[in-house]
């Protein structure tokens, strides 16, 4: 959220690598560290964070793509993206039913497949492929990358009308969501014969955050000045959503418990409720707001294992949701009764599932630098490159005489 943002901003990498941590802490099943969480304080949770991270950065990848080199490759573009994401979706999905599969075989400490409710895909296996492919069988757990796709495939047409006027491709943003808020379009999940239920994310609800991120990476938004009733006003709206979603300060309170009941509509998750945006943007411009002029905090060595998380984005994504299953198991190894586990015990495994992302993330790092490439120390000359004067150099094919018989 600045007009002056780097391709490599800190907040960018820090903030989307963080999110990843978060969503790893929360996917563990019966973990009780996930009571921690943003989402147990606020309105928002990790996945805003995400989602609107993703809209930012694809804002800095892709969207001079469609000024530079035209309306069409910039949406081939956006399509082969689309197509890298379906592929890493339906991986995922793979590598978490054979891993849970497995585990019911291994173990049997719990019903590892029943717990994703997976047995439709086992016992319906043709019909599930299919809709998998289709993207109309999207269980619970697997439902964040299909949105993405959706609303990826939706940037070529809000910059067409971003062509003819930024605010009018903001205002069809805000226009979509508000028509889905009134009368949701439904996708198809088909977890199950018997059960007719949509996506978990409305991609035409969630697409208002994406574009929000993606709109002030473009500068078609901009921060909003520093005002002291504005940062009151985020202020409250932090504080409310702290009351109402804290467990222990709502349950204590009747009146709390009522306002709750309240607003859950409005914060729905599916729907993408308002309050979601509202908390999220209130977070953002204090956060954003306080480290201004201070971003180089981020750059310091205490953040870099984050840091490093947030630029493997979409593979430390599909780590983070792999990896939360298999320490899942490891839970269940010190007891399957989540209060009868001895405290240190849960903070050890998730502080080492952690430093397991992190590492992974710099292992993906490093394989990206490619260090199989031979690089020569500064300074040493070109080995390859004949410094000799062009009389002295040895003729070769092209450049021999006419007479001269080439070698």
């Amino acid at each position: 959220m600045s007009t002056s943002i780097s391709h490599r901003d800190p907040r960018i990498d820090f903030f989307r690598g963080l999110a990843f941590i978060i969503i790893l802490i929360a996917h563990i099943p019966s973990n009780w560290m996930a009571r921690w969480i943003p989402a147990r304080f606020g309105f928002s949770d990790a996945t805003e964070m995400f989602v609107f991270m993703s809209g930012f950065a694809a804002g800095l990848a892709f969207g001079a793509t469609f000024y530079k080199a035209g309306q069409w490759l910039g949406t081939a573009r956006i399509f082969y993206r689309a197509w890298q994401v379906y592929v890493a979706h339906l991986l995922l999905f793979f590598f978490v039913a054979m891993s849970m599969a497995i585990a019911n075989d291994w173990f049997d400490t719990r019903d590892y497949v029943g717990q994703l409710n997976l047995y439709y895909f086992f016992r319906h296996t043709t019909d599930a492929l299919v809709g998998l492919f289709t993207l109309t069988y999207v269980p619970n757990y697997f439902d964040i990358l299909p949105m993405y796709i959706v609303v990826l495939m939706m940037m070529p047409i809000v910059v067409a009308l971003a062509k003819v006027h930024p605010w009018l491709a903001f205002a069809a943003c805000i226009a979509l969501y508000t028509y889905n808020w009134f009368s949701p379009i439904s996708l198809p999940a088909e977890v199950a014969p018997d059960r007719d239920r949509a996506w978990f994310f409305n991609p035409f609800a969630w697409q208002l955050i994406f574009f929000t991120g993606f709109s002030f990476a473009m500068g078609w938004l901009k921060l909003p000045p520093l005002r002291w009733w504005l940062v009151a006003a985020c202020v409250a709206l932090v504080v409310v959503g702290v009351l109402v979603s804290h467990r222990p300060i709502w349950e204590a309170s009747v009146w709390l418990t009522d306002l709750r009941a309240f607003l859950l509509e409005w914060r729905a998750k599916t729907q993408f409720g308002i309050l979601r945006y509202l908390h999220f943007l209130a977070l953002a411009y204090l956060v954003v707001w306080a480290l201004k002029g201070r971003e180089d905090w981020l750059r310091m060595g205490w953040a870099a294992p984050v840091l490093q998380c947030g630029q493997q984005s979409l593979p430390v994504f599909l780590f983070a949701m792999f990896l939360s299953r298999l320490y899942g198991i490891a839970l269940d190894h010190i007891s399957v009764t989540p209060w009868e586990r001895e405290w240190y015990l849960v903070v050890l495994v998730n502080m080492v599932a952690i430093a397991n992302l992190i590492g992974v993330a710099y292992l993906l790092g490093w394989l990206k630098s490619e260090p199989w490439r031979v690089r020569r120390p500064a300074g040493q000359a070109d080995r390859t490159k004949d410094d000799r004067p062009k009389e002295d150099r040895p003729m070769t094919g092209a450049a021999v005489p006419a007479r001269q018989p080439a070698e």
